[in-house]
């Protein structure tokens, strides 16, 4: 038997809690591949855009950031122009700092648009892992009292083989979830992180350029 054929024995012998179960496994790999592209692509953006405006962000050079902005779609840049666009009407540091922070949190939301769901997705999965498992187990008991004497031992033994299948499967289905789920939230908040430094660096610039300048 090959090992196609095993699972798909293993999914036939599962009891019906199979079913819902896979599909959750369907529905949980769509959004992690989603969340994963998505990532991966404005990790990309961004780590373009650092290279483009590291010498500006060192000096302070507003009008280069502001330039790249103009035609550049990546996160950090809307971050950075939000914060530049409140230097002129702002009395303190924390009044630019402010502007960039309300940006960041408007990224975060869809940065870790739906990857909670994957968390969520994997509890499911085990809890009907093991509510398939409790069922089986019901109904195998229930079959054995009214079953012959001679039968009893391995018609049990039968039925609690398929209802362990449930959680079996439950857990290879919330396992791999879990993983994706921590990648996606590591990926999300090195992503924000990269933004912040990219905030602080470019108020570090400022305020030496502005002291500098008073002095």
């Amino acid at each position: 038997m090959s090992f196609t054929d095993h699972i798909i024995a293993f999914l036939q012998n599962g009891g019906p809690f199979i079913y819902p179960i896979a599909l959750v496994l369907v529905v949980g790999l769509a959004i992690t591949i989603e969340r994963w592209l998505y990532l991966s692509s404005a990790q990309r953006t961004n780590r373009k855009a650092f290279a483009l405006i590291q010498q500006a962000l060192k000096s302070g050079d507003v009008n280069a950031i502001s330039k790249h902005a103009a035609s550049n779609k990546a996160p950090v840049f809307d971050v950075l122009q939000s914060g530049i666009v409140r230097l002129d009407n702002a009395k303190r540091r924390e009044d630019v700092e402010y502007a960039m922070e309300e940006t960041i949190m408007e990224y975060m939301l869809r940065l870790e648009k739906r990857t909670p769901f994957i968390a969520t997705l994997a509890n499911i999965a085990t809890l009907l892992g093991l509510l398939g498992t409790i069922m089986g187990l019901i109904a195998a008991f229930s079959a054995v009292a009214s079953a012959d004497p001679a039968e009893k031992a391995n018609l049990l033994s039968s039925s609690i083989s398929v209802a362990m299948n449930t959680t079996a499967f439950g857990l290879i289905t919330a396992i791999p979830l879990i993983l994706f789920h921590s990648n996606l939230q590591s990926k999300t908040a090195t992503i924000v992180d990269s933004i912040e430094m990219a905030g602080i660096k470019l108020l570090n610039s400022l305020s030496f350029n502005h002291d500098a300048n008073r002095g």
